[in-house]
């Protein structure tokens, strides 16, 4: 950014990509703050159209950052779109129909454009090879978890010590939006069973109270660990399978607990499905049969 700064050029097209609630949209707002430029924010979905498109970079001024999340769930017709206006910042529009139509190729105002999304897998190829930068957010350690929880409690105006916000921090599975959630309903535990003041006592009991446990799994969390541990002889079972056991749809299971579940060891995919690991099982307080023994 600093090299972008001194050049007087847009920065380079950037792709953030990561497991939802790591702040990639805090990040692209800070990235245009930094820049001292404005940003534009919309979201794949919302762009349904061309025109639509040509409507938001054309409104934009040299050097300011548009934000695309969820930008895997771009319409071809629109991804194609974009192909020249991020090489050459030139938008191609195409006027009347049949015989009479003609192009007309726009000058767009140089821009950067960041991407966010949650499945980099899903992007073409041609879109993902024009973005000059691309990144990749990790889960947050519960240290710098507890900076940002004491910072939101500032913000918030809630009595809140270092120790509670550790607790919170430790359970938030990593993320940034669970741990402001978090510290919203322990907020609330608070102000109902205490005096409004957190400390790691009241944290803990508040998260126990919502059924979170000291490493940050959720009801939700166990009961998949169980499935497949009970129902399935800890596995290999499909997700189609597991899915239609706890009665939940897909993509809720494969983007918000599958993740967490795999980063912290206690299942892993394989072709055949997915498998509970000793860590599970350790977890659980069950015994693993001798054939899952045999696979440790």
């Amino acid at each position: 950014m600093e090299a972008a700064r001194k050049r007087g050029d847009p920065l380079d097209h950037v792709l953030l990509y990561g497991p939802p609630g790591l702040g990639k949209t805090t990040l692209a707002y800070i990235v245009a703050h930094e820049l001292g430029v404005g940003i534009k924010a919309t979201s794949g979905p919302a762009i349904e159209r061309p025109g639509d498109l040509a409507a938001i970079l054309t409104n934009l001024k040299d050097r300011d950052v548009l934000f695309i999340d969820e930008i895997h769930r771009l319409s071809k017709p629109i991804e194609e779109a974009l192909y020249p206006a991020m090489e050459e910042f030139k938008f191609d529009v195409v006027i009347g129909q049949g015989p009479g139509a003609r192009a007309i190729r726009l000058e767009l105002p140089r821009f950067t454009l960041i991407g966010a999304t949650t499945r980099v897998g899903l992007l073409s190829g041609p879109l993902r090879a024009r973005f000059g930068v691309i990144l990749r957010l990790d889960y947050y350690k519960a240290e710098e978890l507890q900076r940002i929880v004491l910072r939101a409690s500032e913000l918030l105006g809630i009595a809140l010590d270092p120790e509670g916000a550790l607790e919170i921090a430790v359970r938030s599975r990593g993320t940034p939006r669970v741990a402001l959630r978090l510290l919203r309903r322990v907020r609330d535990y608070a102000q109902v069973k205490g005096n409004g003041e957190i400390d790691s006592e009241v944290a803990r009991e508040a998260l126990d109270f919502m059924e979170i446990d000291s490493h940050g799994l959720d009801k939700m969390d166990r009961v998949i660990l169980r499935t497949i541990v009970e129902k399935f002889g800890g596995g290999p079972v499909g997700i189609e399978t597991l899915c239609a056991a706890l009665n939940e749809e897909r993509d809720t299971i494969e983007d918000f607990h599958e993740p967490f579940l795999i980063q912290m060891g206690y299942i892993r995919r394989t072709p055949r499905g997915r498998v509970a690991t000793r860590r599970a099982y350790q977890y659980l307080g069950i015994s693993p049969p001798a054939q899952q023994r045999e696979l440790f």
